[in-house]
Order: structure tokens, then C-alpha cells, then sequence
């Protein structure tokens, strides 16, 4: 069957050194020798909370901090309860994610969470992963891609934000998911039989539909089609990969109306249903709300 398709910049990281101090760049395959950092805390590494720093983040770097200066008054503005903004400098090990090279000692400020304690963490000889863009005109300064950008180094986050990063980059990486165009439903000769064919919308116009198959005595089952031709045999997206993120944390919680506008009553209901169905299959996308998550001994799932 043939799918038709139709279809606040902030400010540069603050400079708190009288002059910047000039290093050798450090190419994207250059590994520093680092002392070994204290350990992360163990916490939980949740794919799509990660997934939407390293898609967002043209740099990935695996550094560990030298200094880090506390930010107050008004250059602190906008700082979330019990954070504290800070300027760090640290030494940049490993350029996990990046086409140019930058020095071996960077710059950029982050907004950190309370400790266990309560109090400000203590952030120098921590080793991080930091998820950043450049500052232009400033080599030695980068700028977390949000405030909080800035993750404690682990295997389990190091590992997956790697293959989340080549996930993101492959030649046949799943387009962007922006929403639903429409949807029809094609009654089976038996009862309980038939297919629902749902159209989405992609960001680069590429096709991308939902497939889902019932016949009685069989469970239900969904596909997605990433070409013009759905293929009955695809298989469902893999739980913590990209088209799963991509489906999971874009497609709306009910199919809009407007999807279905131009179904006869019953296919339209049963559309929505197949819909519906799809979307408890995809589950949520965060921690929180029953996501996957991966401790951070583990390799990523």
C-alpha cells in the first residue's frame, strides 16, 4: 500500500579571569590525561532526559572541573530554589561529540542542584560530561545548551549518550516528529478484522506513518513505516532509541480531531482507538512516569 504525503538566546558564559589563559586546542579525538575524578553519585540515566541534551548539543565534552566560582547578585537572575549559579574551568579529557577542536581548558557557567546536604555542591575534580555549543569569538568558553547541561560522568551516561549521539547522526536517522496529519481505517472482512493507517508530519517533510494490524484471535499489532511503502512486516520501534524518543515524547496523548475529519463514524472511533493503542505501547518518555531507566554501572539497554 502507498502512503501519499502531502504534507531566549542567552547570554555568552561569563569571563571571571583577568585574561584568558591560551592552550593548545584539543582535536576531537585527543584524549588528555586526567587524575581520576570522585565518584558520581549513583543516580538513574533516563534516555529521553538525555536524548534531548544530546540532540540539542553540537559539542559534547568529557572534562573534569579545575575551579568553580560562585555567581551572585544580579549576573545569578532566574536561578531555580536551592541552585546555585556557578563560572567553571575545566580540563577538557575526551571531545565526545564535536567537528572542530577547542582548547584543552574551557569555560561555562552552569546552575547546580543542591547537594544531599542541602548546600552547594562542591564541583572542583568533579569529572563531568557537559552538553554545550560554542560562544563565537571566544574559544576558550562554551555555553551548556540549557542551564543545567552539565552531568556528572559515569559508564552508563558516557555510554549513552555515545550511542545516542550516533543514533542521531547515521545517515538513516528517524526524521523529527512535529505531529499528526491524518488518519483512515479500513474495516477487515470479519469481524474485529481491519488496519488503521495513521499520517504524521516530520520536520524535513520525510514520510513517516503508524500501521496498526488486527485480526481475530490475534493481539493488536503497530508498525512504523519511515518510507512512502508500509510494510506489514516492520517492526515496532525498540524501547530507549531515537524513534522510540521521537514517537514517545512527540506524538499528542489523543488524535485530533482534524485527523479523522473526513472518516464515516465508526472508522473514525476505531482510528482513535488504534491510536490510543500505540501510544500505551510507546509508554511514557520520562523518568517519573515509568520510563527505562539504566543505573549507572549498567550499559545502556
Amino acid at each position: 500500500m502507498i502512503l501519499r504525503q502531502n504534507r531566549p538566546a542567552r547570554r555568552a558564559p561569563f569571563a571571571l579571569l583577568a585574561a584568558a589563559l591560551v592552550l593548545p586546542a584539543l582535536a576531537p579525538s585527543s584524549l588528555a590525561a586526567q587524575a581520576p575524578a570522585p565518584a558520581a553519585a549513583a543516580v538513574a540515566v533516563d534516555y529521553a532526559a538525555l536524548a534531548d541534551l544530546v540532540v540539542q548539543s553540537p559539542l559534547i565534552i568529557d572534562a573534569t572541573i579545575r575551579s568553580a566560582s560562585k555567581i551572585k547578585g544580579d549576573e545569578a537572575a532566574g536561578l531555580a530554589p536551592g541552585h546555585t549559579r556557578f563560572y567553571v574551568e575545566a580540563d577538557v579529557g575526551t571531545l565526545v561529540r564535536g567537528t572542530v577542536a577547542i582548547p584543552q581548558r574551557v569555560g561555562w557557567v552552569v546552575d547546580a542542584a543542591p547537594d544531599w546536604r542541602g548546600r552547594a555542591p562542591n564541583l572542583k575534580k568533579r569529572r563531568v560530561l557537559a552538553f554545550a555549543r560554542p560562544v563565537a569569538g571566544r574559544p576558550d568558553q562554551v555555553q551548556l545548551v540549557t542551564p543545567e547541561a552539565q552531568r556528572d560522568w559515569s559508564p552508563a551516561i558516557d555510554s549513552l549518550a555515545r550511542q545516542i549521539a550516533r543514533e542521531a547522526t547515521a545517515p538513516d536517522a528517524p526524521p523529527i516528529i512535529t505531529g499528526v496529519r491524518s488518519a483512515f481505517h479500513v474495516p477487515g472482512a470479519l469481524p474485529g478484522e481491519g488496519e488503521t493507517q495513521i499520517f504524521l508530519t516530520t520536520e524535513d517533510n520525510r514520510p513517516a506513518a503508524l500501521s496498526v494490524l488486527r485480526r481475530p484471535g490475534e493481539q493488536p499489532r503497530y508498525s512504523v513505516a519511515l518510507t512512502e511503502i508500509i510494510d506489514d512486516a516492520a517492526a515496532t520501534p525498540r524501547r530507549d532509541t531515537l524513534l522510540w524518543y521521537r514517537l514517545a515524547c512527540a506524538l499528542p496523548a489523543a488524535l485530533p480531531e482534524r485527523a479523522t475529519a473526513s472518516l464515516e463514524p465508526d472508522d473514525a472511533t476505531q482510528a482513535e482507538a488504534d491510536y490510543r493503542f500505540v501510544v500505551e505501547q510507546l509508554g511514557p518518555c520520562r523518568n517519573g512516569t515509568n520510563a527505562t531507566s539504566i543505573s549507572p554501572g549498567a550499559g545502556p539497554g
